[in-house]
């Protein structure tokens, strides 16, 4: 008995000592600074923002494109979607056309050297560069991820929201509303929505979809705000005459704000896969436009002759979701201020050392 006691008293300090050392290394700063301190502390979200950066800037800077459909920035990559160069024959292995140009290895290695080459992804069926086509195949699906995620977004904020804060009648109304609209498959939306807007471009198509993709959004600021709303602060702003405006917008929303954060960077992710299936189910982008998920809904057939025009499409489909989620898994763990972060072991010494003497001390 007394020995379990002296365990669960040594658990306690021990505990006590991580909390002490975590409290002292946030003393004295913002929640804004807490946030950004825990966040890059996440190492995969912060390999994760590094690579979605990185492939922003790289699709967008390689071909041409309209800034706000008025300026015309050009691209550092010499093909463009519509250019038809002469289709690379008789050098590709296994009979082959189009064959990718890239090169990994380096000639020490028996390698041809590291280099893009003339056509880097390959050419399609006619002779399109298929790098170009990727570039823009990935600034469509990014475009439209970023549209339906500020909608949905936007929307779901509003609506729960009102739904949260009003509570009643308006909830009642407002969360059937969201029930009848969940129980509907979002692929079974998308589609509907694709076949008859599909045709005007992909950015009318995200929109049309944002307009539906909110309902998951909703309920979670329902709740937060259902519970916020209780809370002292808010008490004390309505009895200093705050109207419902301002409680809404200075004093609920703001301590909100990490739970919308974080749902809108889930729903991006869901966003990007969502205009993905529709592509390839052909409810999506339609030629002449061009999407990630179109292309690999064009090339799905020669995937075991020509794989490479499967492979790079999925390659940054992939690599846009998995980033998001895990930026948005490392804003979770920020904005949680139950989330303690994992003490390294000479902090656990330099804990017990520091509590050793101040016990000889007294």
């Amino acid at each position: 008995m007394a020995r379990t006691s002296k365990k669960s008293t040594e658990s306690t300090e021990v505990l006590s000592g991580e909390n002490a050392i975590s409290n002292r290394e946030v003393e004295g700063l913002s929640q804004g600074q807490i946030v950004r301190r825990r966040f890059f502390r996440h190492r995969a979200a912060v390999i994760s923002l590094v690579t979605i950066i990185s492939i922003v800037i790289f699709v967008f800077s390689a071909l041409d494109f309209r800034l706000f459909g008025v300026w015309r920035i050009h691209g550092w990559w010499k093909w463009t979607t519509e250019d038809l160069p002469e289709l690379r024959v008789g050098d590709c292995p296994g009979g082959t056309v189009g064959c990718p140009t890239i090169s990994l290895r380096p000639q020490f290695l028996g390698g041809a050297g590291i280099g893009l080459g003339t056509h880097p992804f390959g050419q399609d069926d006619i002779g399109h560069d298929f790098f170009a086509l990727v570039m823009k195949g990935a600034q469509r699906s990014l475009s439209v991820m970023v549209v339906i995620g500020f909608l949905g977004g936007t929307i779901g904020t509003i609506v729960g929201s009102i739904s949260g804060f009003y509570r009643g009648k308006i909830d009642s109304i407002l969360m059937r509303l969201v029930d009848f609209m969940i129980t509907v498959p979002a692929v079974l939306i998308g589609s509907v929505i694709g076949y008859h807007y599909g045709n005007l471009g992909a950015i009318f198509l995200a929109f049309y979809l944002g307009l539906f993709a909110w309902t998951g959004l909703s309920r979670l600021v329902r709740g937060e705000f259902l519970t916020l709303r209780e809370r002292e602060f808010v008490d004390a702003a309505r009895v200093a005459g705050a109207s419902n405006r301002r409680i809404i917008f200075k004093h609920i929303l703001p301590n909100a704000v990490g739970i919308i954060i974080v749902s809108v960077t889930l729903l991006l992710s869901g966003a990007i896969l969502l205009e993905t299936a529709l592509s390839y189910l052909g409810f999506g982008v339609v030629p002449p436009d061009v999407s990630l998920g179109l292309l690999i809904s064009q090339y799905q057939d020669s995937f075991t002759t020509r794989p490479w025009l499967f492979w790079y499409p999925g390659f940054f489909i992939i690599s846009i979701a998995l980033s998001i989620n895990f930026i948005g898994d490392g804003l979770r763990d920020a904005f949680d201020p139950r989330q303690r972060r994992r003490i390294s072991k000479k902090e656990r010494q330099e804990s017990a050392t520091a509590r050793k003497l101040a016990q000889a001390d007294e």
